[in-house]
């Protein structure tokens, strides 16, 4: 059995199911030429050859990969296809006005379907149940943040509702927002399925192959050269370990819990349908699916950033925040209180300095990332909008507001390290104030700039 089964609950789900062995593709054997070289085989650098090859079946399209197809964030995530887009509507307004933002947030909702559309049209079951987000408000101060939100959504066109609490709902909850625009997916499903369909296509991906740099017209890997016309780069958190995107991307951690599959019984009192996603209005946030097979997924944010951006193994587990994950998901349904966790496992996401992904194109090169950890329908609209760019097309994609925007690297240490631990620490600082005080929480409001937000 493969190695990279423990990576994720996901990627394990399909080792055992019979349905994908992850056994490695083979490297890249030697220099080569193609027409466009994609590194990551991630979402986003699948997504790009997709719509590339789609436009183009004639394009050479070479894939090259450190791991194999989905070790990332994208086989790892919560499983959330939904419209949220990584950065705020305000700050978007005050760049690009306020018919920018209608257009991206209408880019993202049509975003959801488009990855059902395309997974089925590439042969790629991931489970893919578009039940929409249920947000519980479980106190006052979340309460008033709910209405809020849904008082915004109505402002930038989005769908979004809110109702008072009824049996079923979550331990606590005063009300329940919900939209529609969310899908729950299978995410590595997803992103092995894809790597498969573009396989079989003729699309090359040399897996095992770590790049080393890039520049207008080639790719410097571990096992060759590539000399392409066009380059596009997708290697989101780990950018942080490259040279050339050190300081572009800051790698937070993310970590998750699954269950083991609830009873119907379970399900009752808990009140979460099929293809439904869920959170609440906490600062230091949380997120779960309830899967095909009936389990809780559950994740959240808490582990601390390290230094120098240190991405290592030994990162993707923290039993301080698995336990913390745990009696999370037990306050909100206490229903599973006796359910055992299958599966804990985590990994890092990329975070710009300004909390706002972004796709560039400069005529040789492209990028797309920065996804905060909304990127499993985000990949997919840089995945299209990087194939109009490469192939010179202009489009309503290349005119949002995300393309070529240039976030601001982040500090140097120690002022990284200081910074984005402190702003760990004032979110979870902010969860105590409010339920201590019962007011918004003057933490999070000061430390806003540096989280975005979020």
């Amino acid at each position: 059995m493969s190695a990279h089964r423990g990576v994720s609950f996901w990627l394990d789900a399909l080792v055992t199911s019979g349905r994908d062995d992850l056994t490695p593709r083979p490297p890249l054997d030697g220099d080569t030429t193609a027409d466009v070289c994609i590194v990551g085989a991630g979402l986003t650098g699948l997504w790009t050859a997709w719509y590339l090859h789609q436009a183009d079946p004639g394009l050479r399209i070479v894939v090259v990969e450190r791991e194999i197809a989905g070790f990332g964030a994208s086989g790892r995530n919560g499983g959330w296809c939904s419209a949220l887009f990584p950065a705020s509507a305000a700050s978007i307004a005050e760049r690009h006005g306020h018919d920018a933002v209608r257009a991206l947030r209408a880019a993202m909702r049509d975003t959801v379907d488009e990855v059902g559309r395309a997974a089925a049209e590439a042969g790629v079951d991931c489970d893919f149940v578009k039940g929409g987000t249920v947000l519980y408000a479980r106190s006052a101060v979340q309460e008033r943040a709910a209405r809020a939100e849904v008082a915004s959504a109505a402002e930038w066109g989005d769908d979004m509702t809110y109702r008072d609490a009824r049996p079923g709902d979550a331990a606590g909850t005063a009300g329940v927002s919900w939209t529609p625009d969310c899908a729950r997916v299978q995410p590595a499903a997803l992103v092995r399925g894809l790597a498969a369909a573009l396989e079989a296509r003729g699309v090359r991906i040399a897996e095992q192959t770590s790049a080393s740099s890039w520049d207008h017209g080639r790719v410097v890997t571990s096992r060759g050269t590539v000399t392409a016309g066009a380059v596009v780069v997708a290697v989101e958190g780990y950018g942080a370990q490259l040279e050339q995107t050190r300081r572009r991307v800051l790698p937070l951690y993310s970590l998750m819990i699954a269950t083991a599959p609830l009873p119907a019984t379970v399900w009752d009192r808990i009140g979460l349908e099929h293809g439904q996603t869920f959170s609440d209005h906490r600062h230091l946030l949380v997120y779960g699916q309830r899967t095909a097979d009936d389990r809780i997924a559950f994740g959240g944010r808490g582990a601390r950033y390290h230094w120098g951006s240190a991405i290592r193994p030994g990162y993707d587990r923290v039993p301080r925040v698995f336990a913390h994950l745990r009696r999370a998901l037990v306050e909100l349904f206490p229903a599973v209180a006796d359910a055992p966790v299958t599966h804990s496992w985590g990994g890092p996401l990329g975070v710009p300095r300004d909390w706002c992904a972004s796709v560039t194109w400069d005529g040789h090169v492209g990028t797309a990332g920065g996804y905060v950890g909304d990127g499993l329908s985000t990949t997919n609209l840089a995945g299209r909008t990087l194939a109009d760019l490469v192939r010179g097309v202009s489009s309503p994609l290349t005119a949002l507001p995300w393309v070529n925007h240039r976030s601001p690297d982040w500090e140097p240490e120690p002022l990284r390290f200081l910074g984005a631990n402190a702003g760990l620490l004032a979110t979870d600082l902010a969860d105590r104030e409010e339920a201590l005080t019962g007011r918004p929480s003057l933490a999070a409001r000061l430390m806003a700039p540096l989280t975005g937000g979020h």
